[in-house]
């Protein structure tokens, strides 16, 4: 039988790469987002259902419940982004416009994950998966967008604990940088691309396919006793003992 699969921010990027990973698996998966073109897009390419929602407002999130099966095996928060990239400059002239920058970062990546999570409550099924996409920003620091991916971590921890007596895990991926996604708006130099292959063991920047796999496991039964965990995904730019 197979699996309900939930992604937000499935439209473009390592979300689409998730989706295209287990509908190849025969799961029944569902991509969410703000944009209905890439949704749709994803959705006609292989054989997914999209649903428009911003996981940031819980009006969205309380409609698209109305839409969703009764029961979510497996969830994967992965809408969000570095919004700092869309801001428009404000925040460097004015302490208003920095407060409403900082906690645009803080919305998209923390709390749509948890406002998905909370919401979707008692239809996460035993036996299931919640799975966060991190960043490496959270070691490494990048402004409120770090602040952001490390409180996704942080509150995993008791997300795990809530989440683990009704035998479901909680677990974050961690990507380091992943070419050939709309994290950095066509605006990546050359030169910081390069600085950043090059601060990995292997030697190339990873590929939306690499997180995928990864959550692909976090998903699968050999994953069972793994939870409240940061699974770092990254070429070993930022290595671990």
């Amino acid at each position: 039988m197979s699996r309900e699969i939930l992604i937000t921010g499935g439209g473009t990027g390592i979300g689409r790469a998730i989706a295209e990973h287990f509908t190849a698996q025969g799961e029944s998966v569902i991509v969410t987002g703000r944009r209905s073109g890439p949704l749709q897009d994803v959705a006609d390419a292989i054989g997914a259902r999209a649903l428009v929602c911003d996981h940031t407002e819980p009006d969205a999130v309380v409609r698209l419940l109305a839409e969703l099966p009764a029961t979510i095996d497996v969830l994967v928060n992965n809408a969000g982004g570095n919004t700092d990239f869309d801001a428009d400059g404000a925040g460097d002239r004015d302490l208003a416009s920095w407060v409403r920058d900082f906690r645009a970062n803080l919305d998209a990546n923390l709390v749509s994950a948890a406002l998905t999570t909370k919401a979707l409550g008692e239809r996460l099924a035993p036996g299931g998966a919640v799975i966060h996409i991190g960043s490496i920003a959270a070691d490494q620091g990048a402004g409120s967008y770090g602040a952001a991916k490390a409180g996704l971590a942080a509150w995993n921890l008791s997300l795990a604990r809530e989440l683990g007596p009704r035998d479901i895990t909680a677990n974050v991926v961690s990507p380091g940088y992943i070419a050939d996604t709309e994290f950095f708006r066509d605006r990546l130099a050359d030169e910081r691309r390069g600085q950043l292959v090059a601060a990995t063991s292997v030697g190339r920047a990873g590929a939306p396919a690499d997180i995928a796999t990864t959550v692909g496991f976090l998903a699968s039964p050999g994953a069972r006793h793994i939870t409240g965990q940061v699974l770092n995904v990254n070429g070993g730019a930022r290595p671990t003992r």
